[in-house]
Parts: structure tokens; C-alpha cells; sequence
């Protein structure tokens, strides 16, 4: 690979870290006065960071096991599996410390921001606390896979005394098991961050919601609340911590997946597929400076609607992509072809489709899940006349949510593979996460908002301050739902680049051509279940920790009555140890269902099997994921219509109805939706890891 890219790759996640650097000194030097303010935000802050680090104790011998074994059983080059593991699980785990770190500093400077600079000034802190968390993610991406491409080549040159040249086998049989293992280590931290992330916010936020709003009539973020605290911890845990983890597993995933694509390509000039080798790297450095551009063209004036200035910065920065990715393809492909006669303008529309198709599945998402919309208006309606209705809407949006966009799935994937094979379908997906880095800043903006609407209730601010949060939440809650439909969508493509290559690493039959075949078809069936008891095991989870979260909350209640008349103050503590145990506890097996299955099934059932089982795996995983994610986001905004007065306004029977709906969407949205994403990718990239090994065992 020429030094040029790994140099570009590495610049720019040096400017990436620049510029988090200036952001994060930018949000530390706004100022928080009221005390009050300041001493929740440090609850906050000590609960959420000491979750982690408990989470990291967890997760530590985990990541050294499976290190230890990627280095005992292979040789050469290759026992540096193990470090190349590592290196991915730890920097997705700074993806979500960064992220996290930094979001539970702003949202005590946003809560100040509204009281003394409105609407516009809050959500400048807000956006900037999100934009460190999206460009840190890809600048990270970018940086640890440009250390692996380096360490590979100098290792490779030490151990073997041969200086690297052009030669696919070296990339073939050293420098892609460990990009491999990178994305490894960066999945199944991500996975296990998601779900120990969604248990443990999901149970604080059904506690909050049941008993202290429908049962004692106070709202979720009142400081007699007991489960207060552990809530808003929560939404920095698992929308932050646990999003940054995931969003940079599946960049990783993608960038690895298109480039071991593109040294597969056949009937090309001998040096075309080292150039779509690092062509990923190049559109993924590209839309990093994309994404930064679009970071300061969000701004908003007083009164205006923030979703207008967040879109602007998003549509800009991939309007800004879309041009300079046609030269940047053209120069470096040049008059190159391959096939029959793929050209950089094939290469070119491909990328413009996936991340059309990302703008349209978030534009989709928007419809069904955004606050005025048919959809979510329907729910509201049906509020009205119980939880039972409220729930039955909320289930048929979420059902028909998903047709829009497996639809453009399909399209995209469809023409791009038309344009020039399953080469043009990874640079659709590349296309899609493109401009990533505000992106993802538009996603963590939504919690940041949503911590500082609980905390000006809490230092008791002035009503109009809790107006302009609950507006910058409301728009939250769309992009959250925003995010996770191009999280969706580029997973779909992910794990088809991911299953494909390993595919031509396994050396398996074309099994697509003979589905069959009794061994396909057990893989696909048993594939179809896997999302489904992945689900159980989350939403059972979260069930489990809810219900001693309820317990706890009413207990507080019941024993001390100086709760609820503000005489005594709660155990806020008790709650977040509830929520702590319990994620930590209920998160292995899920993990291990996503880990071992695709080994087991490899190893027992043979490579026709495991291919089945990962193509039916992302079949319904993906539907599965829209739906709980495009449902849960409708009935979060529906009770946030209600409480904006629609419906019969806060402490009606209907708002009643919509906080139970919510309740039920939260664990769809925040916790077994979005763990879907990384679970097809993790189920790929595992048997992408071991496919060497399967090749030899079934040989």
C-alpha cells in the first residue's frame, strides 16, 4: 500500500484529535455559576464515569482471553492478532470514554447556556459536546487503522527480512487477519458497551417514568425522584458511551471489509487493486474534513427550529462530500478499469448512492419518528383512549417503518452491485458513513439536550429554560432516531462486505447459487432466530433491573414520606448501584450469544452452514432493528407532544397512556435495536477472524 495513504489516513486523525482538543477546551471554559447546578452535575458525572470504568474492569479479562489465544494459537506475523485485538478494543472503548467525558461536562454548561444566552447559545454547547464525540470516533477509526498498517509492514519486513512489496498474498495473509482482529476488538466492546449501556439507562428510566411520574405524579426529572440521578447517568452511558463504541465498530467494520474487497478484484492492471485497497481510507479521511465543515455551519437564530440548523450542517457536509469525492476518485483510479469496464465513475456513483440512500433512510426516519408527524400524531390520537391503543399505534408505525427503508436497501445495493459487483456495494457503505463525524455529532447532541432539561428542573431554573431544553430534546430525539436509521442501513451493507469476505477468505462454494441445501438452509433458519433471542435476552434484562428499580423507588416512597414533601432528600446512590449490578450482571450472556455462536456453528456445521447463518442473521436483524428502533423513537415523541399540550397536556389520561407507551419503546430504541447493528457485524467479523482456521479444519 502506497505510504501516501497511510500518511493522509494518519494527518487526518491527527487534525481530528486537534480539533476535539479545541472543542473540549472551548466547553470547559463556559462558565456554570449556580451551585446547585454544579453539584448535580458531578453526581451525574462520578456515577456515569464510575459505571464505566466497572464496565472496563469486566471487560478486561475478556479482551486479554481472547488476545492471549489470537497470539498462543497462530505464528508469524500472525500471533500480532492478539495485539492488533487489543489496540481495536481499546480504542473503541476511548470512543466512548472521549465521548462521554466530555457530554456529562456539557450538559450543565447548556442548562447555564439557556438561562443566559437562549435557544440559539444552548444549542451551541450542545452541538459542540456531540461534535467531539463524531470526529473523535472517525479520527480514532482513521488513526488505529493506519497504526496497523504500519505495524504490519514493519513487523512483516522484521520477521521475514524481505522488504514489503506489491504482492496481494502479503495483504492477504498478514496485513487483513489483522485488520480483522482490529475490528474485532472494536465490536465486541462495542456490543457489550451498548447493552450494559441500555440495560443500565433503561432500567433507571422505567423506574423514573412508572412510579414518579404515573404513580406519585412528579416528573421523571424532579429531584424527589430517587431514580434521578441513575437516569441521567444512563443517558450518558448508554446514548453516548454506548453509541460512540458502536458507530466506530461499524466505520471500522466497513473500511476493513471494502479494502479486503478490493484486492479480490479480478481482470484488473496489476496495480488497480492495491489503489481500491486504500481508496476507503481516502473517502473516509475525506469526510472527516466534510464533517468539520458541516460543525460550524450549524447555527441557529432565537425562536427558530433547531432541526433546520442541524440538518443544514448535515445535508452540507455531504453535499461538500459528494463533489470532492468525484476528483478525488478520479485522480487516484484514473483510466483503470476492471470487469467489464468498470470505471472510477462507476466507483464514483456507487458512493453516491450509499450515501443518498443514508440521507433518504434518515429523512424516512425522521417522518415516522419526528414530533407533528402523521405517525407519531396517530399515536398521540390514540393515547386518548388508553395505554392499550397507544401501544397497538406505536407497534403499526414501527411495522410499517420499515418498508421505506429496506426498500432503499435494497435499491442500493441492487444498483451499486450492477455498477461493478460487491467492490461498488462496500463503497456504497463507505458512501453512507462518509460523513460520519457530524453525523454521529447530531446523534450525541440528543442526550447532551436531554441531561440538560433534567438538570434545570433539578437546580430549579426558571420555567422558560426547561421550554428551550425540552425543544432542543424534542429535536433530540428525531436525530437519535436519525443516527440509528444510517446505523441501520450501513450495517445491512457492512455485514454483506463482511460475510462476502469472508466468503473468499473461507474459500467456501458459492452457497447463494444452492440455498437448498440442507446445511444453508439450518444456517438460515437458525440465523432468522439469533436477533430474536438476542432481543429476549436484552429485553429480559432490562425487565430484571426495571423491576428492582420499581422496587426500590417505592420503597424510598413508602419508608420515608419526607421524599415526596421535599423534607428529605433520596437515596439517589441506591439507584445507580441497582442499575450498575444489573447491567454489568445481564450483559455477558447476550455478548456470548454473539461471540461463540458463529464458532460454534463454523466448527460443528461447516462453512455452508455458517454462511447461511450469517445471511439470515442480517436478513432479520435488519428489520427487526427498524422496527424496534422507528417504533420506540414514535412513542418517545408522542408523550413529548402531550406534554407540549396535544392530547389533553401533562397529567391527563392520555399522558398517562404515553408515558407507558414510552416505556415500553425505551428498551426497543436505546437498548435491543441498537445492539441488532452490532451483533450482525460481530457475528461476520468473527467468522471473518476464524475463516483461516475453518478453511484448513474443513480442508
Amino acid at each position: 500500500m502506497d505510504l501516501f495513504v497511510i500518511a493522509a489516513a494518519g494527518a487526518a486523525a491527527l487534525c481530528a484529535c486537534l480539533f476535539c482538543l479545541w472543542k473540549t477546551l472551548w466547553i470547559f471554559r463556559q462558565p456554570v455559576e449556580n451551585r446547585r447546578l454544579k453539584e448535580i452535575s458531578r453526581a451525574i458525572a462520578g456515577g456515569a464515569m464510575t459505571f464505566l470504568f466497572r464496565e472496563y474492569r469486566v471487560l478486561l479479562p475478556f479482551v486479554l482471553i481472547i488476545g492471549l489465544a489470537m497470539t498462543l494459537l497462530n505464528s508469524g506475523i500472525l500471533r500480532f492478532q492478539g495485539l492488533a485485538f487489543g489496540l481495536g478494543a481499546f480504542a473503541s472503548a476511548a470512543a466512548g470514554f472521549i465521548g462521554m467525558k466530555v457530554a456529562t461536562v456539557a450538559n450543565g454548561r447548556t442548562t447555564e447556556a439557556a438561562l443566559k444566552g437562549g435557544q440559539q447559545r444552548a444549542l451551541l454547547v450542545a452541538f459542540s459536546g456531540g461534535s467531539v464525540m463524531g470526529i473523535g470516533v472517525v479520527g480514532l477509526t482513521l488513526g488505529g487503522l493506519a497504526l496497523i498498517l504500519v505495524l504490519s509492514v514493519s513487523l512483516y519486513t522484521k520477521i521475514s527480512g524481505v522488504e514489503v512489496s506489491v504482492d496481494s498474498a502479503y495483504f492477504r495473509e498478514t496485513v487483513f487477519p489483522l485488520l480483522s482482529a482490529f475490528s474485532l476488538g472494536a465490536s465486541t466492546i462495542a456490543l457489550f458497551s451498548r447493552v450494559g449501556g441500555g440495560i443500565f439507562t433503561k432500567a433507571a428510566d422505567v423506574g423514573a417514568d412508572l412510579v414518579g411520574k404515573v404513580e406519585a405524579g412528579i416528573p421523571e426529572d424532579h429531584p424527589s425522584n430517587p431514580a434521578v440521578i441513575a437516569d441521567n447517568v444512563g443517558d450518558n452511558v448508554g446514548d453516548v458511551a454506548g453509541m460512540g463504541a458502536d458507530l466506530f465498530e461499524s466505520f471500522a467494520g466497513t473500511l476493513v471489509g471494502s479494502m479486503i474487497l478490493g484486492l479480490a478484484v479480478s481482470g484488473a492492471s496489476p496495480d488497480l487493486p492495491f489503489r481500491l485497497v486504500s481508496l476507503p481510507l481516502l473517502l473516509a479521511s475525506l469526510g472527516l474534513f466534510c464533517s468539520v465543515a458541516g460543525v460550524f455551519l450549524v447555527r441557529t437564530k432565537e425562536g427558530k427550529n433547531p432541526q433546520t440548523a442541524l440538518n443544514i450542517g448535515t445535508f452540507s457536509a455531504g453535499l461538500l462530500a459528494l463533489i470532492l469525492s468525484a476528483p478525488l476518485i478520479y485522480f487516484f483510479i484514473g483510466d483503470r478499469t476492471y470487469g467489464n469496464g468498470v470505471s472510477w465513475l462507476y466507483l464514483f456513483l456507487s458512493t453516491v448512492i450509499g450515501l443518498v440512500c443514508g440521507i433518504a433512510i434518515g429523512l424516512t426516519t425522521e417522518y415516522y419518528t419526528g414530533t407533528n408527524r402523521r405517525p407519531v400524531c396517530s399515536i398521540v390520537k390514540a393515547s386518548e383512549t388508553g395505554s392499550a391503543t397507544n401501544i397497538i399505534t406505536g407497534l403499526g408505525v414501527g411495522m410499517l417503518s420499515t418498508l421505506v427503508p429496506i426498500l432503499l436497501i435494497c435499491a442500493s445495493i441492487l444498483v451499486s452491485y450492477t455498477l461493478g459487483g460487491l467492490y461498488c456495494v462496500s463503497l456504497a457503505a463507505v458512501g453512507m458513513l462518509i460523513t460520519l463525524g457530524i453525523e454521529l455529532a447530531v446523534d450525541a447532541y440528543g442526550p447532551i439536550a436531554d441531561n440538560a432539561g433534567g438538570l434545570a428542573v433539578m437546580a430549579e431554573y426558571p420555567k422558560r429554560v426547561r421550554e428551550i431544553t425540552d425543544g432542543l430534546d424534542a429535536v433530540g430525539n428525531t436525530t437519535a432516531a436519525i443516527g440509528k436509521g444510517f446505523a441501520i442501513g450501513s450495517a445491512a451493507l457492512t455485514a454483506i462486505i463482511l460475510f462476502s469476505s469472508f466468503k473468499q477468505q473461507a474459500g467456501a462454494d458459492d452457497v447463494f447459487l444452492s440455498l437448498t441445501r440442507v446445511p444453508v438452509l439450518i444456517g438460515l433458519i437458525a440465523g432468522a432466530m439469533i436477533p430474536y433471542l438476542f432481543s429476549a435476552l436484552a429485553m429480559g434484562a432490562i425487565g430484571k433491573a426495571a423491576f428492582k428499580m420499581i422496587e426500590e423507588v417505592r420503597r424510598q416512597f413508602r419508608e420515608h414520606p419526607g421524599i415526596l414533601a421535599e423534607t428529605e432528600k433520596p437515596d439517589y446512590d441506591k439507584c445507580i448501584s441497582i442499575s450498575t449490578s444489573a447491567a454489568l450482571r445481564e450483559m455477558i450472556l447476550p455478548g456470548l450469544l454473539a461471540t461463540v455462536t458463529p464458532i460454534a456453528v463454523g466448527f460443528l456445521g461447516g462453512i455452508d452452514m455458517l454462511m447461511g447463518l450469517l445471511v439470515g442473521v442480517t436478513v432479520s436483524g435488519i428489520v427487526l432493528a427498524i422496527f424496534m428502533s422507528n417504533s420506540g423513537g414514535a412513542w418517545d415523541n408522542a408523550k413529548k407532544m402531550i406534554e407540549f399540550g396535544s392530547g389533553g397536556g401533562k397529567g391527563s389520561d392520555a399522558h398517562k397512556a404515553s408515558v407507558v407507551g414510552d416505556t415500553v419503546g425505551d428498551p426497543f430504541k436505546d437498548t435491543a435495536g441498537p445492539s441488532l447493528n452490532i451483533l450482525i457485524k460481530l457475528m461476520a467479523i468473527v467468522s471473518l477472524v476464524i475463516a483461516p482456521l475453518l478453511k484448513v479444519y474443513w480442508g
